[in-house]
């Protein structure tokens, strides 16, 4: 099997490594850089993986490096890792990076993969946008696909800007999950339930719900009307909603999102020292 090295150690490269040995991986197979020693023992401790402190010692030989380290301090690794390429397949998970900084920092290399996985990979329950020009060969994103899709579904982008819609929607998405799950849940205790259990009908109604929609040909709306029901509770709730303009927000809220992503986009790919704050996905890598 050929090897696979992670630069990067955090949460969401540690999501991918389970998941691959979980799929049959030999974790033999797989390495990781990464700079801080608790984290290579903790690494090499419970995922059984080799944990280097260098890229030299790390992505020498093998045939795909997985970058997952910060956005802010990709442009360094990258040219870090740029003497040590010699045709290997790189594949990043960093938010925000374009292919073509990417393929700058590393000195033209081309065979690259831009991914954006989101949190969820953690229980192996992720999605992940993947984009590759016309260049990357089938074999190559086959490769990448294979990685990803170790911690959850994967769907391929036709076009690179794609990305932006896909870190508002999916990355940043499970925040707004989270958001909603906060609010039903402060919802029921005003309705003078526990916290408990009010924390209990919140979650278990989104996990149920989102697994009735993922499993039904149905589309959302229509199982939405199925639940809704003239002149009964749901209905009266939904025109709350409604009136509160709660759609359209979620739309824009996203929409600020996407835009969002294409400014750090480029002031990341422009280096004009522009001092960039990161979301809560940058800074699980």
């Amino acid at each position: 099997m050929e090897a696979v090295t992670f630069v990067g150690g955090g949460n969401m490269a540690s999501a991918l490594i389970a998941g691959l040995v979980r799929k049959g991986w030999s974790a033999g197979a797989i390495r990781v850089v990464e700079i801080d020693p608790q984290a290579r023992e903790r690494l090499e401790r419970e995922l059984g993986v080799t944990a280097h402190a260098d890229l030299a010692s790390g992505a020498t030989g093998s045939g795909t490096i997985v970058l997952a380290v910060k956005p802010q301090q990709m442009q360094a690794v990258a040219r870090g890792l740029a003497p040590l390429l010699a045709g290997q397949l790189v594949v990043t998970i960093a938010a925000g990076i374009r292919h073509s900084d990417l393929t700058r920092w590393l000195d033209g290399h081309a065979p690259i993969v831009r991914a954006m996985p989101n949190t969820p990979a953690l229980v192996l329950a992720g999605i992940t946008g993947l984009y590759a020009p016309a260049t990357v060969s089938k074999s190559d994103r086959a490769r990448a696909e294979s990685i990803l899709a170790a911690a959850g579904a994967t769907l391929w982008l036709e076009r690179e800007e794609q990305m932006d819609a896909v870190t508002a929607i999916s990355g940043s998405g499970p925040a707004y999950v989270f958001y909603f799950v906060e609010a039903l849940q402060e919802a029921a205790e005003k309705l003078g339930l526990s916290a408990d259990v009010s924390r209990a009908l919140a979650l278990q109604t989104f996990v149920g719900a989102a697994k009735l929609a993922s499993e039904s040909p149905e589309s959302a709306g229509t199982l939405r009307e199925r639940v809704t029901s003239k002149g009964g509770t749901t209905e009266r709730a939904l025109a709350v909603l409604g009136e509160a303009g709660v759609r359209q927000a979620i739309v824009r809220a996203a929409e600020a999102a996407a835009e969002r992503s294409q400014e750090l986009g480029d002031a990341l790919g422009d280096n004009t020292g522009e001092k960039i704050a990161g979301d809560g996905e940058a800074r699980t890598l």
